[in-house]
C-alpha cells in the first residue's frame, strides 16, 4: 500500500514539475525551491524545539529565505559571501538580545546556523543550476537521477534486502538497497544523456551517475542521523507515503552541489 501511494504521488507531481521547469520563467521555479527550503528548515527546527515558533525558528526561516534570494539574484560568489557574512552576524546579534537561558544560547545559535546552511545553502544550489546555460536540462538530470536512485534503493531493498547497513541510524536500509541505488543512478544518468542531455560525454555520465549513487545515500543517512537523534521516524507527514519535505530532499541536498560544481569546474 505504501509503495502504491508513493507511485501515485510521483505520477501527480511529475507532470506539474515538468511543466514548471520547461515552460515557466525562472521566478516560479525560484518560488518553489524557496518554499521547499523554508518548509524543510521548519521541519528541521521542529526536530529540536517543541514550540511551533520561537526566535530561533523565525530567525532561521528569515535568513534561509534571504540566502535563497541571494542565490536567485546573482551567481556572484562575492555577493553570496556578503550574504553569508550578514547572516552570521545577524544570527549572533539577535540571539544576544533575545536569549532566555544563557546555558542554552550556544545550542540555539548552533541549531539556527545549521538549519540555514544544511538546508538553505545546499538546496540553494538547485537555484544556481537553473540559472546556468543548460539550466532546464541540469534540473531534469538532477531530479531524475537522484530520485531514480532513491526509488532503486527503496524497491530493491523492499524486495531483496536481507543484509542491514546500520541498525542504529537507519534500520531498514540494506546493502541490497544501496546497490540498487547505485545501479539505478547510473542507469538513469545514461537514459538522461540519450534522452535530452547530449552535452554530457559517457565519461561524465558514468562519473556523475556513480557519484550520485553514493553521495545521495550519504545525504539520506545524514538526515536519518538527525531524525534518530531527535527520536522521530519522519520529519513530518506533509507528503503521503514520503514523509516530510526534508525526507524528500535529503538526497538532493548532497547531489545538487555535486552537480553544480562538476559542471562549473570540471566542465568549465
Amino acid at each position: 500500500m505504501v509503495g502504491l501511494k508513493r507511485v501515485i504521488v510521483t505520477v501527480v507531481f511529475a507532470p506539474l514539475f515538468y511543466i514548471l521547469v520547461k515552460y515557466s520563467s525562472s521566478l516560479p521555479f525560484f518560488i518553489l525551491i524557496a518554499a521547499g527550503i523554508m518548509i524543510g528548515q521548519y521541519e528541521f527546527y521542529r526536530l529540536f524545539y517543541k514550540e511551533r515558533i520561537n526566535v530561533s525558528i523565525l530567525l532561521g526561516l528569515i535568513c534561509g529565505f534571504l540566502l535563497a534570494i541571494s542565490f536567485y539574484l546573482t551567481n556572484s560568489h562575492t555577493s553570496l559571501t556578503i550574504s553569508v557574512s550578514i547572516i552570521l552576524i545577524l544570527v549572533l546579534v539577535v540571539h544576544l538580545f533575545t536569549f532566555k537561558n544563557i546555558e542554552s544560547a550556544l545550542t540555539d545559535v548552533s541549531i539556527t546556523f545549521f538549519g540555514i546552511f544544511y538546508i538553505g545553502w545546499l538546496m540553494g544550489h538547485i537555484i544556481l543550476l537553473r540559472g546556468t546555460g543548460n539550466g532546464q536540462s541540469l534540473i531534469f538530470f538532477l531530479f531524475l537521477v537522484t530520485w531514480a536512485g532513491d526509488a532503486g534503493a527503496y524497491y530493491t531493498g523492499s524486495y531483496f534486502g536481507k543484509h542491514r547497513l546500520s541498525y542504529v541510524v537507519s534500520p531498514k536500509k540494506t546493502y541490497e538497497g544501496a546497490f540498487g541505488c547505485f545501479a539505478f543512478s547510473i542507469l538513469m544518468a545514461f537514459i538522461a544523456k540519450y534522452w535530452f542531455f547530449s552535452h554530457l560525454t559517457d565519461t561524465d555520465v558514468l562519473a556523475l551517475g556513480a557519484s550520485f549513487g553514493i553521495i545521495s545515500q550519504l545525504g539520506d543517512f545524514s538526515e536519518s542521523l538527525l531524525k534518530r537523534s531527535a527520536g522521530v521516524k519522519d520529519s513530518s507527514f506533509l507528503i503521503p507515503a514520503h514523509g516530510g519535505m526534508l525526507d524528500r530532499v535529503d538526497s538532493l541536498l548532497f547531489t545538487a552541489p555535486l552537480l553544480y560544481y562538476y559542471i562549473s569546474f570540471i566542465k568549465g
